[in-house]
């Protein structure tokens, strides 16, 4: 039995098995009856180094057992173990020979949020969105085929993951190769949000009669001495029930379904996954976890403790933090239940990010038009599409990284048929610590290559207010992009005023050269308009350009500099670029945005002054590019 504990530790626990057990090497010398002690140890380590680092926290405390019984089993790194998304791969990491550089986690050249190809042997495949674990195993599964290797392969889904369509299509493809892996699916009743739909309710079934689960225990124990009695039994018991009990869902696609057994029980753990190691073709073990699971306070509240920041040292002396205004996304939560006090519409969608996007408080004042489809972007996305064909308003509550999955849908089900849907995109550009997996670096670009999308950035958070308002009211597809945090904390008018379509402001009047921002670097456009004398304008509409304002900007500057947290290929500036092509206006122009390559995970302020987003970096491009154009 797991010990619950109640604080996070300020300094190092004393760990004398996991100090043995620093490789999974190392792990399997230990000894069975030690291992639920390690557990014990681990969970403290865990808990002391996400504390030092912040990070995602919940998802790793349920799958300690896990982790530990799947390196002590399988032959780690040749047997493969992939990890879907990766919020739970904190105990893997400290288990494969990281745990010294856990101090690094998230930091600017430490460790990865999430499992890297590049930073272990151990980490087999670096996942980017949920649900996409099976495929990559299965494709590891058949690679070992052609390769006549008789190497494992696994995969760990929880069952918010397994909401979105991709696992489905790879459960229906790998049963009929008949592949030999194994998946497991971590049901902890939980996603990023408290799970929802169909499926979440079907899974949970099995527990919801006392008596079936007192029957099942009990027959489980006479059985047990006879050889596949047992199974034999249960397989007849699952049949008879129909779909009640989970296992005729998988089952019926083909898979051999095992369980539900409890995620935290290590002996059982390790005994079901020793016999389903020398098992042929698809397998699949369900196990039952708690997210959170030994923190009391996790436990409790499993949502908030989903991931969290790192602890201030407990002498540290009081510094008065600098006053910010309210972040992006609560701006687009109280814009979103003003908007539907007006207009009765609107209905509000979200793929399981209730609390990330703000839409608490929409959820609970119009419940009956608020919508969590779970983590399905595709079906978010042609569910608001459906909702306009028959008058209703769909604002899409989606992060920018995640939108990307649903770009068909976008496409085909939206753009081309014109419809009325608005799309707040959050965690636009860089988004610090979770790294490239998460960034929101590319949407300007596919965005405006979509005709007849309307697609702003605001500045600041009353423009984004405005924006919204705006995209609402237009009719057809619209964007409102903004970025993860706070704002410069400018004053919100609290009417609901939409801006004139495809007009920028010019914040600052100057000479020679013109920066043009596409977004929140205004500020940072200012401070350098007024080291170098140079007009800043706030651009505000990716597509529609302003395109009056271009053409009176090109006529009186020297240079014209365009400043985006985006792609540079293909992005806002790339959009002003042709523009002045098709005018045939030659003017030099410098983009800045962000690089052709990934830009690793640190602060946010840190991945800004590496791509030259910054004050200091935009002056330094831009006094560059003026001596290039002097000599």
């Amino acid at each position: 039995m797991s010990t619950t504990f109640h604080q996070i530790p300020r300094e190092q626990p004393v760990t004398p098995l996991l100090d043995r057990a620093e490789t999974p090497t190392g792990l399997r010398r230990l000894a069975e009856s030690e291992l639920e002690t390690l557990a014990d140890e681990l969970r403290q380590e865990l808990l002391y180094r996400v504390g030092q680092t912040g990070g995602h926290f919940g998802a790793g405390l349920g799958v300690i057992e896990l982790t530990i019984a799947l390196h002590y089993v399988f032959d780690t790194p040749d047997d493969r173990l992939v990890w879907d998304v990766g919020h739970q791969a904190y105990p893997h990491k400290i288990l494969t020979g990281r745990r010294q550089r856990m101090s690094t986690l998230r930091q600017k050249d430490g460790l990865a949020a999430f499992p890297r190809r590049s930073e272990s042997e151990y980490d087999t495949f670096g996942v980017g969105h949920s649900s996409t674990s099976i495929s990559a195993a299965l494709g590891m599964a058949i690679a070992a085929r052609m390769q006549g290797s008789k190497r494992k392969s696994v995969a760990v889904i929880g069952d918010g993951a397994l909401t979105a369509g991709m696992a489905f299509e790879a459960l229906n493809h790998a049963s009929h190769l008949k592949a030999n892996m194994l998946v497991i699916l971590n049901d902890n009743d939980m996603s990023i949000s408290k799970n929802v739909g169909g499926l979440s309710n079907h899974l949970a079934k099995i527990f919801s009669s006392h008596t079936y689960a007192n029957m099942r225990e009990g027959s489980k124990k006479v059985l047990s001495r006879l050889p596949g009695a047992w199974e034999l039994a249960r397989k007849t018991e699952e049949h008879a029930k129909g779909m009640l009990v989970p296992g005729t869902l998988f089952e019926e696609l083909g898979w051999n379904y095992i369980g539900p057994i409890d995620g935290h029980d290590l002996p059982t753990l390790l005994t079901t996954l020793r016999n389903m190691r020398e098992l042929e073709g698809p397998q699949f073990l369900h196990v039952i976890t708690t997210k959170g699971k030994g923190f009391a306070p996790a436990e409790a509240d499993p949502i908030g403790y989903h991931a969290i920041t790192k602890l201030e040292p407990i002498n540290a002396p009081l510094t008065p933090k600098p006053l910010s205004g309210p972040k992006y996304s609560a701006v687009f939560g109280q814009w979103l239940c003003d908007m539907a006090s007006e207009d009765p519409r609107l209905v509000g969608i979200t793929p399981a990010m209730k609390e990330g996007s703000d839409l608490v408080a929409f959820s609970e004042r119009f419940p009956e038009r608020y919508f969590d489809v779970a983590i399905a972007e595709q079906h978010a996305v042609t569910l608001a599409a459906g909702l306009a064909c028959d008058g209703a308003k769909p604002v899409v509550a989606i992060y920018s990284t995640f939108l990307q999955r649903a770009y068909d849908q976008l496409i085909h089900d939206v753009a081309v048929q014109n419809l009325d849907v608005l799309f707040a995109i959050d965690r636009a550009g860089l988004v610090g610590e979770d790294g490239p997996t998460h960034a929101g670096s590319f949407d300007l670009t596919y965005l405006r290559c979509i005709p007849g999308m309307l697609i702003m950035a605001p500045s600041d958070e009353n423009e984004m207010r405005r924006m919204l308002t705006t995209g609402y009211l237009f009719k057809g597809p619209a964007a409102v992009r903004y970025p993860r945090g706070g704002g410069p904390n400018t004053p919100i008018e609290p009417a609901l005023e939409p801006l004139e379509i495809g007009v920028g402001e010019v914040r600052r009047q100057g000479r020679k050269v013109a920066l043009l921002v596409f977004g929140v670097q205004l500020q940072e456009a200012l401070k350098v308009g007024d080291l170098l004398d140079a007009t800043v304008v706030d651009m505000r509409f990716v597509k529609p350009l302003d395109e009056s304002l271009l053409r009176e900007l090109a006529a009186r500057h020297d240079l014209l500099v365009t400043i985006e947290e985006n792609s540079i290929m293909g992005g806002a500036g790339s959009a002003v670029s042709e523009f002045l092509a098709a005018e045939n206006r030659v003017v030099p122009i410098l983009h800045l945005g962000l690089p052709d390559r990934y830009v690793e995970h640190a602060k946010p302020a840190q991945m800004l002054s590496e791509c030259g987003l910054d004050a200091s970096g935009i002056e330094a491009a831009v006094r560059a590019r003026l001596a290039n154009l002097a000599s």
